[in-house]
């Protein structure tokens, strides 16, 4: 396109830009911010070890929380990108614990049998959290469980590609509690004067944390009309339905009606200025049926009846006759009750079509026609909104578990007594297990001071990177 006028506007990344130059070409499409240069300081807060050498992942103690990043703005967190662990020792392993401990944790790729005794914690992604403040604020803006930030529903990391997320699994972990995955976000994350990125770990065990944090920094402040990035888990386990024991779609659940959206499980409550980008779903269906009947209700600016009304819950996600096996750029599965029954994630990003609120919003689904499901839904609200924040809070950690069905225990009637060599075996075993524990934990001493000072070494870097831009 030949560009005539002397005064054209240009839509930058950033703000809104004057073109002056007669005949400028300009390129067409989504992707145009890319044929303009701007005058930003591109940087990267990284776990990548300090010390130059390749233990690149950071171990962050039991019930502790760790500064990711402090970074002082004006500026936008553009991509995260992280892959974690965190693994119990179930018995002796022959690999020594100190060699074991400076190498990759290779584990994730494959645990020998005879060789190593660890497992996966199955919920660990519920059990860590993450929370991101902007500028002075006393209160997160950003309040989840780790797993369900990235969707990753139920500590379950499916296979799946959207717009601002994707996860990678190997297809042989996919669907299982607790599977390692790298995890990506990509929705811009403006703050004016400061951003601290912190993991809070309220388990018992040490979580291993891989992690890119990807960031601009601008000369000058951001303006005036800028809405801040908003994350915050929801969960009602069950929702409390009026005929849980009545079959979906059956004449007597459908000649119930419900105009008001009372009792509706709501995904967002905010007051403000800004506008609602999507969510995702995790649904644990219990009667054995079909969860998804319920309608989407969202209220704007204090109305009394939605001005937002959909027709079933697999039709706000974009699907119909139910929720198909498809992932795509704004709408669609991550997990599947096909795959896994009785357990849904889903998803709906607003990126097209933002949903925009001038003083309040309350994004709500009907768990079943008229609110008569109990199931355990949990879900993840993404927006956007003016500051202050609302005050964020979340559920203790152990009611943010996910329900599993678990094998019964089996108990031996009557152990048979043990040989001399098989006394022996057990007493070797004990031993062996005592040393590389004992050693084991030291190393975890060391690598959780290492955390620590990488730390304030990230702190520092952001520092020094902001110096750069003049």
């Amino acid at each position: 396109m030949q560009l005539k006028d002397k005064n054209l506007i240009y839509g930058g990344k950033n703000t809104m830009t004057t073109i002056s130059r007669a005949n400028q070409t300009i390129s067409n499409g989504f992707m145009q911010n890319l044929t303009r240069h701007a005058d930003v300081r591109s940087a990267r807060l990284s776990s990548s070890d300090q010390t130059g050498r390749n233990q690149d992942y950071w171990l962050i103690p039991p019930h502790e929380s760790v500064v990711l990043g402090e970074i002082a703005g004006p500026g936008c967190l553009t991509h995260f990108w992280m892959t974690s662990f965190c693994r119990k020792i179930m018995g002796p392993s022959i690999v020594d614990p100190a060699l074991g401990s400076n190498v990759a944790p290779v584990n994730e790729i494959h645990n020998a049998l005879g060789v190593t005794w660890e497992e996966q914690d199955p919920f660990y992604y519920r059990k860590a959290l993450i929370k991101i403040t902007w500028d002075d604020q006393d209160t997160p803006s950003v309040l989840a469980p780790f797993g369900d930030f990235f969707c990753v529903g139920h500590s379950l990391p499916g296979n799946f590609e959207s717009a601002p997320f994707n996860v990678s699994v190997k297809p042989e972990e996919a669907n299982k509690f607790g599977a390692p995955a790298a995890l990506n976000c990509f929705f811009p994350m403006p703050f004016n004067k400061k951003a601290k990125i912190e993991i809070v770990n309220e388990n018992d065990l040490p979580f291993g944390l891989y992690f890119y944090i990807d960031y601009e920094l601008y000369k000058q402040e951001l303006p005036e009309d800028t809405v801040y990035f908003h994350a915050h888990w929801h969960r009602e386990n069950p929702c409390e339905g009026w005929g849980n024991d009545l079959q979906v779609n059956s004449p007597a659940v459908q000649s119930v009606a419900n105009l008001t959206g009372d009792d509706n499980y709501v995904i967002l409550e905010t007051e403000g200025k800004g506008h609602y980008v999507g969510c995702n779903l995790s649904v644990n269906h219990f009667q054995g049926s079909w969860w998804g009947e319920g309608d989407d209700m969202i209220f704007i600016d204090g109305e009394k009846v939605p001005s937002i009304n959909g027709t079933g819950s697999e039709d706000y996600f974009g699907h119909a006759w139910g929720m198909q096996k498809n992932a795509f750029l704004y709408n669609g599965s991550i997990i599947h009750e096909s795959d896994k029954p009785g357990y849904q994630v889903s998803y709906r990003f607003h990126i097209a079509d933002p949903i925009h609120f001038s003083e309040s919003i309350k994004v709500t689904l009907e768990h079943g026609h008229a609110n008569h499901l109990s199931d355990d839904w949990s879900s993840t609200a993404y927006w956007y909104q003016t500051l202050p924040s609302p005050k964020l809070d979340i559920l203790p950690v152990e009611e943010r578990l996910p329900h599993v069905a678990q094998m019964p225990n089996v108990t031996q009637k009557a152990k048979p007594e043990l040989n001399e060599e098989q006394q022996k075996a057990y007493e070797f075993a004990k031993k062996l297990e005592e040393s590389y524990v004992s050693e084991k934990k030291n190393q975890m001493e060391l690598k959780y001071n290492k955390t620590r000072q990488s730390s304030l070494g990230n702190i520092d870097h952001a520092k020094r990177v902001k110096d750069t831009l003049k």
